[in-house]
């Protein structure tokens, strides 16, 4: 599976076949860009998990503390942790089977990007799912 930040019709496919996002280090505050994208991507129709170890719930839902809890199989694991936590995560985005690892602007690791490549999931580091999603009118009916 390639980088799909290098191939614009792939990630816009990749956005429309989605339909469970976990979100690794939500914050239950509003101001959060992790906060607010979240909140965005639950507003284009998306199921949404929180998943953050040190919050019990967000805004009534639960917020899972680790992906192997979460109570379906997701589709994008959107990671707004820090470059040195992605070894981690993306081990545990192989384990659960996710389809796609994406990590938001500024954070990059080569060596899990390529660990995830390699194991067969998708790719996009260091890019904004808001801010492609936008970009690339997933939700515009001129795709079809």
């Amino acid at each position: 599976m390639p980088n799909l930040k290098e191939d614009d019709n792939a990630l816009r496919e990749m956005l429309i076949q989605a339909k469970t996002i976990a979100v690794v280090g939500h914050s239950d505050k509003r101001h959060r860009t992790s906060y607010q994208i979240a909140q965005f991507l639950r507003q284009k129709g998306y199921t949404v998990y929180a998943v953050n170890p040190l919050i019990k719930e967000i805004e009534g839902q639960p917020s899972y503390a680790a992906l192997q809890e979460l109570p379906e199989p997701v589709d994008i694991v959107n990671v707004f942790r820090r470059s040195e936590y992605l070894p981690e995560i993306v081990d545990e985005a192989i384990s659960i089977n996710a389809k796609t690892v994406w990590t938001q602007l500024g954070i990059w690791h080569q060596p899990s990007a390529q660990k995830a490549i390699d194991a067969g999931l998708n790719v996009v580091m260091d890019a904004c799912i808001k801010i492609e999603y936008l970009r690339l009118r997933v939700g515009s009916t001129e795709n079809v």
